[in-house]
């Protein structure tokens, strides 16, 4: 077609578009005025706007839509507790909320305070605690600084290079203090710096926060020297040491002052970086020094290290690794339906005292269809002293019109004796949007040096249910009957009901209910660490809190973007991911009292379901990452943040599992 036809085409469609709807219009008004439609054909009509039906109230016209994002919200707690043998009431205010400024970063609060009765004739009767953190995310300077800024109850800062350790633990130090950390993303550079009272969280559904008599101190710095390297530099100087006490955990008495400096070397698909530390503690001078590398190749990745760990090597509050010399080496595959993995680290006790042997670890999975699934995996523990230990684990996983399916057997064998092995099942059941439910029931027998074994028999259920429009219930509970020395009888709950009152007004009451923890027998890693959060008392309360939440404005527009005027929330749980495979169970265990950071500026922490929840959070993609400031050891979590995606007045819902070593 030619340019000069253009213009005559486009005149000759008008025409006939012209004809066609003159001949219509003649039509219907012949049709008009000779009377043959009938009266109960279609006519358009024009509806004056007097005469429309007033439209139903859009929850979204109630909301202040002015300014920058901003909440507010106020929580009033009430519960009862027993402790062990301890037993006391705890009521307490929650205050927190956040604001966007448009030159400053974003502005969050998170503040508690709580009065504990503990009874008349007490020294203790009726105690005061609370805890409060101010962040400010996100605010820029010249040069391309951004800036991290806390001040309250908050953790240690951790560079890069400190958080990516592949199979060493170096813990954050809680206190109650300030902290400030400056990044630059262009050429790598970082720095922060720290400074408090050492403490430990506190409170029963309340958080509190009990001060220690020592002092924390934390530097730090990260840079690029050449291309390809980065090295980063930390000092971190902590009074005491988090210990078991009669209440869960303490502090006792002893300084720590140690040093770690970093540098990795990083190309493509491979990478390698060194360790150094160094501590001074009440033990004495130690000093470790540990080599990872990691390299990939075609669908193998290959993990490799060396390390040297004197005895009494620290590093803050938690223990960590030491006395330990020697290797390790992973190969993992997956490609198509294959998963694989195998390992194996050979340890020496540098003072004759510790774990002396090799382990040996496996894992494989198949996915054998769309529905169908199964694996292994297997740990071997050979010990110079204390003979050898194994560990076994069979699963197989099918989805189907009722759900996911899981049937797992684990063994384990560690001589004298201790033989243990369980047989559960797991079921996930299909449920509307917004609702889930799983159930696991469960057959152990645990066998213990020189005593009759323990059996046992659980049933676990874990969802969340809607009652009504405005009423859910939320939660797990686990009931179990044993026989033997170490049986427990009795139920483990946890659970919450939880409804809108009023526009903005909640309530919830919520009954929690613990045995007591005990370490697994299938856990046989000699580097794992044991947590003094492992074994707590047994524990029962009753919590009822009133709630007021409040929310205004909306996001800026970015240059070159649509405004953030759609809206949608995220909501989620963590957990601790007992078997690995990504998807909670109701036998495994929330995750509480640890923050959550979306897109890097606002903050949320786990109750003690582990939910967490971003109301009125832009449609499009999101980024989610979890600090674990206060997980149990030797549980851990992937740095690298999540991406969530959030639609149009829907609810992203997300599930983060942490793992340990197995």
């Amino acid at each position: 077609m030619t340019a000069r036809s253009r213009p005559l085409l486009r005149r000759r469609l008008v025409a006939a578009l012209t004809l066609v709807l003159t001949a219509s219009a003649s039509t219907a008004a012949a049709q008009d005025k000779d009377g043959a439609a009938a009266d109960n054909d279609y006519r358009d009509r024009i509806i004056a706007p007097q005469s429309l039906a007033p439209l139903p109230p859009d929850p979204e016209e109630t909301r202040d839509d002015s300014g920058l994002p901003r909440s507010l919200r106020i929580g009033f707690d009430y519960a009862r507790n027993e402790r062990g043998d301890d037993r006391y009431d705890e009521s307490g205010v929650s205050l927190g909320g956040y604001w966007e400024t448009a030159d400053w970063g974003s502005l969050s609060l998170d503040a508690t305070a709580l009065r504990r009765n503990r009874g008349e004739g007490r020294r203790d009767a009726r105690e005061w605690s609370g805890a409060a953190t101010l962040w400010q995310r996100g605010v820029y300077l010249d040069g391309g600084w951004r800036g991290d800024n806390g001040l309250g109850v908050i953790a240690t800062p951790a560079l890069e290079l400190q958080r990516n350790q592949y199979r060493f633990f170096l813990p954050t130090v809680a206190m109650a203090g300030a902290s400030s950390q400056w990044s630059r993303d262009s050429d790598g550079r970082s720095v922060y710096a720290a400074f408090g009272r050492a403490g430990v969280f506190d409170g029963t559904r309340t958080v509190g926060f009990d001060l220690a008599d020592g002092e924390v101190a934390a530097l730090g710095a990260q840079w690029r020297p050449a291309q390809d390297w980065t090295a980063s530099a930390a000092l971190l100087s902590t009074d005491g040491r988090i210990a078991p006490d009669e209440r869960g955990v303490g502090y006792v008495a002893g300084a720590t002052q140690a040093g770690h400096w970093a540098a990795r070397w990083s190309s493509g698909a491979d990478s390698v970086q060194f360790n150094l530390l160094n501590s001074h503690s009440r033990d004495g001078n130690a000093s470790g020094g540990w080599i990872d590398a990691s390299a990939r190749r075609g669908r193998f990745r290959h993990d490799a290290g060396l390390f040297s760990l004197d005895p009494g090597m620290a590093w803050g509050a938690l223990p960590v690794n030491q006395d330990a010399r020697g290797g390790y080496y992973r190969l993992g595959y997956q490609y198509g339906r294959w998963l694989w993995n195998a390992g194996l680290d050979e340890i020496r006790s540098i003072s004759g005292r510790g774990f002396d042997g090799r382990y040996a670890t496996a894992f494989a999975r198949y996915q054998a269809s769309t529905r169908l699934g199964y694996g292994a995996s297997a740990s071997l523990r050979h010990a110079q002293r204390g003979g050898d230990a194994y560990s076994v684990q069979g699963f197989a996983d099918y989805r189907s019109d009722w759900g996911q399916t899981r049937l797992q057997l684990d063994r384990a064998d560690a001589g004298g004796g201790e033989r243990s092995w369980q047989a559960s099942i797991d079921q996930a059941l299909p449920l509307p949007e917004g609702q889930h439910l799983s159930l696991s029931l469960a057959y152990a027998e645990l066998g213990q040096r020189g005593l009759e074994a323990t059996r046992s028999a659980s049933a676990s259920l874990y969802g969340g249910l809607r009652l009504g429009q405005r009423w859910s219930l939320d939660g797990n509970a686990r009931w179990s009957h044993g026989d033997g020395p170490s049986a427990t009888r009795g139920s483990d709950i946890n659970l919450s009901l939880s409804g809108a009152l009023a526009r903005g007004w909640s309530l919830s009451a919520a009954v929690y209910q613990s045995r007591g923890s005990q370490r697994s027998p299938f856990l046989l890693d000699p580097l794992a660490l044991d947590s003094p959060f492992q074994r707590l008392p047994r524990e029962r309360s009753a919590l009822l809190t009133l709630r007021y939440d409040w929310q205004a404005g909306r996001s800026l527009p970015i240059l070159g973007a649509a405004p953030g005027a759609a809206s949608g929330a995220i909501a989620g749980t963590l957990y601790l991911d007992e078997n690995g495979d990504g998807v909670r169970a109701a036998s495994e265990s929330p995750a509480a009292n640890v923050t959550v950071i979306l897109d890097g500026r606002w903050t949320a922490r786990t109750d003690s379901n582990g939910a967490f929840a971003f109301d009125r959070v832009g449609v499009g993609e999101h980024r989610l990452q979890v600090v674990a400031d206060n997980l149990p050891l030797p549980w851990s979590l992937v740095e690298a943040p999540m991406a969530v995606r959030v639609s149009v007045r829907e609810t992203a819902r997300v599930e983060i599992g942490a793992t340990r070593p197995r």
